[in-house]
């Protein structure tokens, strides 16, 4: 379970020499093969395939240093062969989360259908309203959204107000995985179980205590 490295998006196996988890990670990468998913990559990639394969695929907890992740950035993760976007919120971010233009745009501002465990059952759904964690599978047909924060009156879409945006059909959310009204995607981007530890680090896989969510909860995927 240890903690996971950096390393570029650019730099994975070829797919006959990856796991079965990096092959999954890849064919969603494939999906998205356009300039916006493409730019979301240039993040840094953080690759959590160090334990075993048999110990993945029973969805091991993954841990994360979050002193790594500076202020408006993006991480990835693999947490059961999925994609998790774990992001450093800046205040200007978290202010636009409340902000009556984009609240109006929302399919579903307030996290009324359960992608989400209780404790993240909030504005920012976080635990924390820096740290963002969400599965970054568009819930549309299952494509890797782009990871595009910045507002722009004109890129990548008219009056972005930023957030994600789907290269496969035009599913858009905001830095909460909230998506917008009048895109195919009909629900927002699930939250996963995890949990803060001491020493700035978060565990992917595992509830705060006290806490239960089962994954497999959710409305979907």
């Amino acid at each position: 379970m240890g903690t996971s490295h950096f390393a570029p998006p650019y730099g994975a196996p070829h797919a006959e020499d990856a796991t079965p988890q990096r092959r999954d990670f890849m064919k969603l990468l494939l999906r998205s093969g356009s300039v916006v998913g493409l730019a979301s990559l240039a993040w840094p990639f953080l690759d959590a395939m160090e334990p075993a394969r048999d110990t993945l695929a029973a969805g091991a907890p993954v841990d994360v240093d979050l002193s790594r992740v500076a202020s408006g950035q993006q991480i990835t993760v693999l947490w059961r062969g999925k994609p998790v976007f774990i992001v450093n919120r800046p205040p200007a971010a978290l202010n636009r989360l409340r902000e009556p233009q984009l609240l109006a745009r929302l399919r579903d501002p307030g996290s009324d259908v359960r992608q989400q465990p209780a404790y993240a059952d909030n504005w920012h759904r976080s635990i924390v309203p820096e740290y963002a964690v969400m599965v970054g599978i568009c819930t549309h047909l299952g494509c890797l959204p782009g990871y595009l924060p910045k507002p722009n009156p004109t890129t990548p879409v008219n009056d972005w107000l930023g957030g994600y945006l789907c290269p496969c059909h035009g599913s858009k959310y905001d830095l909460a995985g909230r998506v917008f009204s009048g895109v195919p995607a009909p629900f927002n981007l699930p939250v996963p179980p995890y949990r803060l530890l001491g020493g700035n680090k978060l565990r992917i896989g595992e509830n705060p205590p006290g806490a239960r969510f089962d994954f497999s909860s959710i409305v979907q995927l």
